[in-house]
């Protein structure tokens, strides 16, 4: 896999998460640890993202 296809690839699954975190806090019954989650695994991708490109 290159690197462009790889970059590509971890672009969508932070999407991804962007979408499940902003889903997540508009529900009243999701666990506070459990935002705090998808954000760290957001974080990651995001640094990996750079990393990459850089």
């Amino acid at each position: 896999m290159s690197i462009t296809a790889h970059v590509d690839q971890l672009k969508k699954k932070h999407q991804s998460l962007s979408e499940a975190v902003e889903e997540a806090q508009r529900s009243p019954g999701i666990d506070d640890l459990a935002i705090a989650d998808l954000k760290k695994q957001k974080l990651r991708l995001k640094e990996e993202i750079t990393r990459l490109s850089a």
